[in-house]
């Protein structure tokens, strides 16, 4: 009873381009996983699928270092020297690296594995152009501080029953 007809129209407008999202990221997984290349008539999830299989990466991958810190990459491959993390945005608000940082820093925390001992790639693809960030080391390693700082402070308030 609040909305005004331009509020219903955008959140009309928000839901169906979250579910088209939510679409396009299956089309892009099935596409990976059964490796299907994709022609350029939508180049944004041409260039991601196409790239993901070239450097053949796993789709939707889970990744887990807590119960408390955990993410599904879009796309991720590491062949033992380089880790490459690629994120397909369907939405049109500007992407930054930091998600991928933040995923980054649970794979190496996840497998046990120092960034100053890889080479960290990723990939943003949005409105129809790849955008590739270098993972700074430093900046993964203090990420991976702050989780494992963070996830010990939620168990340590979870044994406490602090709410």
């Amino acid at each position: 009873m609040n909305y005004t007809p331009q509020k219903l129209e955008a959140r009309f407008f928000a839901s169906e381009q979250a579910a088209r999202g939510t679409a396009l990221h299956a089309l892009a997984h099935n596409a990976i996983k059964l490796r299907i290349q994709i022609s350029n008539k939508n180049k944004t999830i041409a260039l991601y699928v196409n790239d993901a299989i070239k450097f053949n990466m796993e789709s939707e991958l889970y990744l887990y270092y807590s119960d408390n810190c955990f993410g599904q990459a879009d796309a991720i491959g590491f062949d033992g020297k380089k880790l490459r993390i690629h994120d397909l945005k369907t939405g049109i608000t500007p992407a930054k690296e930091t998600q991928l940082e933040v995923y980054a820093a649970i794979f190496c925390l996840e497998y046990g594995i120092s960034p100053f001992d890889i080479v960290v790639e990723m990939r943003i693809y949005q409105n129809e152009e790849k955008r590739i960030f270098d993972g700074d080391p430093e900046v993964i390693a203090r990420i991976m501080d702050t989780i494992v700082e963070f996830d010990a402070r939620i168990e340590f308030m979870k044994e406490r029953g602090i709410q």
